[in-house]
């Protein structure tokens, strides 16, 4: 083992060691695949590209980057809210949602290793699912009638 292996912590995700390949780099590759994906999307790309002007997209990044390797790494360099501002956005729904997860998917499988593209999906559908409850609520709907996306219904 290295010494830069060594002094490396571990970081344990629901009771797994992380894989020491999740790092840094591989979350600012996701996150920016994944946004390039999404800009280019016919569903999602008028949603984040009205919401995000075109100046703001390095910032948006970065913020993404930080909130990935806070909830991926453990780092503790976001510290926002990523909520309310899905709340402001009218007409937001499952099928965004669906959309979203399945091109965060995609962008995870191609660029990562199965077991840490699992990773980022279980934290991902958690994260969709948190949304569309929050967004329910929001609205005044019913959230028992919300039910989670699965990655096998994608």
């Amino acid at each position: 083992m290295s010494k830069g292996a060594k002094d490396k912590p571990t970081i344990v995700i629901d009771g797994r060691v992380l894989p020491e390949q999740l790092d840094e780099q591989m979350i600012h590759d996701v996150v920016h695949g994944f946004y390039d994906e999404i800009r280019k999307d016919a569903l999602l790309g008028p949603v984040f590209n009205s919401a995000i002007a075109r100046h703001d997209w390095p910032q948006h990044l970065t913020k993404m980057c930080d909130f990935w390797s806070s909830l991926m790494l453990r780092s503790g360099r976001y510290d926002g809210r990523p909520l309310p501002p899905h709340l402001a956005l009218p007409g937001l729904g499952e099928q965004h949602f669906r959309q979203w997860l399945g091109l965060f998917r995609a962008t995870v499988q191609k660029l990562c290793q199965p077991e840490i593209a699992a990773l980022f999906m279980e934290r991902a559908l958690r994260i969709a699912h948190s949304f569309r409850l929050a967004l329910a609520y929001n609205r005044g709907e019913n959230t028992l009638s919300v039910e989670p996306i699965t990655a096998d219904s994608l």
